[in-house]
């Protein structure tokens, strides 16, 4: 990650743009303390972007439909083979 103190980062913004589009994300500091990072719109959207719910995660599963055997045996213990 680069580093541009935030007068620089002002007079060369289209620079500081261009790197974040090619290089990855542009840190911003003022008096030698980061304050600002400048990343991409895609990297943001990527950041961004709502990962989806668990119900939703299901309904898009490609077991959808399958008849899958759900019932439970009503006793307080279950025998299991080991």
């Amino acid at each position: 990650m680069s580093t541009w103190q935030l007068q620089d980062a002002k007079g060369k913004f289209s620079e500081v743009v261009k790197r974040a589009l090619s290089e990855g994300p542009q840190e911003i500091t003022v008096r030698g303390e980061s304050v600002a990072v400048l990343i991409s719109r895609t990297e943001y959207l990527r950041l961004a972007h709502p990962k989806i719910g668990f119900v939703e995660f299901m309904r898009q599963s490609p077991l959808v439909g399958l008849d899958l055997e759900t019932e439970r045996q009503p006793g307080l213990t279950r025998e299991t083979e080991l």
